[in-house]
Formats: C-alpha cells, sequence, structure tokens
C-alpha cells in the first residue's frame, strides 16, 4: 500500500492551481452506463487519478463499506467508469450522467449519493453544473429534472475548492466538502502525502449521508 501511495501521489498536482487547471482542459466524451439493480441508495463514485480499486482504494471502497454496514437501508455502488486520467472529466462526466438516469428510470424509488475523490470530485462538479467547468467541451451534465433524485453530494480532496468554487445552491445543502490539513490539491497546503489519507473523513461522510437520506 506504501509503494502504492507513493507512485500515485507523483502522479497528482503538487499545487491545486495547477489540478484545477487540468481539469478545465478535459473535454471528452465517456460511454454510456447501463442501469444495474435497484436499492434503496446508489453509490456513484468517481476515484482520483489512476487510482486503484473498485471504487477507489482511498476514499470509495472504505466508503462503501462503511455505508454498507452503517446505513439502514439497501446500498448498491457504481464506479464512475472512466480512465482517470486528467484530461478525462468530460468522460467520467458523461458516464455518471448515463447511469444516474438509466437508474433513476429503471427504479423510481432509488435516491443517489454522488461522490468524488481528487479528479472525481471534479467529475461530480461537471454533472452538477458547478462554474465554468459545466460550460467546458464535452461536459455533461445532469438534466434538471433528476436533480431532487440527488440525496447527498461528497467530495474528498476537492481542487476546485481551493479557488472557492462549490457546488450549484440548489445542491449546497447536501454537500459535504472534506478537506484534509495539509492537502496542496483542495486547501493550499504543502504536504502531498495528505492527499491520500482521507481514511479519518469516511466516518463523517457517513454520518451526513445518514442525516441526508430518509
Amino acid at each position: 500500500m506504501g509503494d502504492r501511495k507513493v507512485v500515485l501521489l507523483k502522479r497528482w498536482p503538487i499545487a491545486s492551481t495547477f489540478a484545477v487547471l487540468l481539469i478545465v482542459a478535459s473535454a471528452v466524451l465517456g460511454p454510456h452506463a447501463a442501469a444495474q439493480s435497484c436499492a434503496a441508495v446508489d453509490l456513484v463514485m468517481a476515484r482520483g487519478t489512476q487510482e486503484p480499486g473498485y471504487l477507489g482504494t482511498f476514499v470509495g471502497d472504505p466508503l462503501y463499506d462503511a455505508m454498507r454496514h452503517a446505513l439502514p437501508m439497501s446500498v448498491q455502488a457504481y464506479p464512475v467508469n472512466y480512465p482517470a486520467n486528467l484530461t478525462d472529466v468530460g468522460t467520467g462526466s458523461a458516464d455518471l450522467v448515463a447511469h444516474v438516469a438509466a437508474q433513476a428510470a429503471a427504479c423510481p424509488d432509488e435516491e443517489f449519493i454522488l461522490a468524488g475523490y481528487s479528479l472525481g470530485a471534479g467529475v461530480v462538479h461537471a454533472a452538477l453544473g458547478t462554474g465554468i467547468v459545466a460550460g467546458l467541451p464535452g461536459m455533461v451534465q445532469l438534466p434538471g429534472d433528476l436533480a431532487d433524485r440527488v440525496a447527498v453530494v461528497l467530495l474528498f480532496g476537492d481542487p476546485l475548492r481551493s479557488i472557492g468554487w462549490r457546488v450549484p445552491d440548489q445542491y449546497l445543502a447536501r454537500t459535504a466538502d472534506f478537506c484534509a490539513a495539509g492537502d496542496p490539491v483542495c486547501g493550499g497546503g504543502v504536504n502531498p502525502s495528505a492527499h491520500a489519507r482521507y481514511d479519518d473523513f469516511i466516518s463523517a461522510a457517513v454520518g451526513f449521508s445518514a442525516a441526508h437520506l430518509p
């Protein structure tokens, strides 16, 4: 695990401004996702840059495991299907939106938790229509009629946070934005290793989700 963290951190931007510029450079459409079985809650997770794991080793996998054990309703998860490279935010937003649309149609009572870590947070921002990101070529935004199906938004190590951008107003009350102390990507810190330390926020993210689900 230690070796993997070192490799991943070498690929992550050292400064938050650089991370934002790389997100803004993304403009590629991606494959559409097929609907899966129905559950009360669908955790849709966008992993970080070249992050290993099904939903992402540092955030997504432990988050899903914690939710399955702590939430009093059925929970399933979907890994946003995108290469998780620095120019693939558009690909991720297209797949996220396609998946939510398909699931919403197939499962009328299902609610969604949209979560993103690092680059994945940029994917979530694009899908929700945050600032200038939403207007860039290749970005795909969630249709307005599906906005109410998004019960919770969880952002971890979000590069856009460092320049003061936040999700659109309609999502603010249901959004939790976590930034580790010293993280240069989301908080302008000087400790690159802090960007891989989000285990401490999993419990808070689950608690926030529980408070915003019926």
